[in-house]
């Protein structure tokens, strides 16, 4: 179980890490709207998120 949730936790932050460089990309060849940009950043933002809370909840319970 412990297994999944890493593998879980490390999707998360790839997804993170893959729309900020994707919207940075997609800007410097202009090839991305403003409104596509701040979507694609939101969900990133929201995964490394996720993947921030997952490890906290982690780091209490073991205490």
């Amino acid at each position: 179980m412990k297994n999944l949730k890493e593998l879980i936790n490390l999707i998360f932050k790839a997804v993170g890490l893959a729309m900020g460089i994707a919207v940075t990309v997609l800007c410097i060849i202009q090839k991305i709207e403003i409104n596509s940009a701040i979507v694609m950043l939101g969900i990133g933002l929201t995964s490394l998120g996720i993947s921030f809370f997952t490890v906290k909840n982690e780091d209490n319970n073991q205490h």
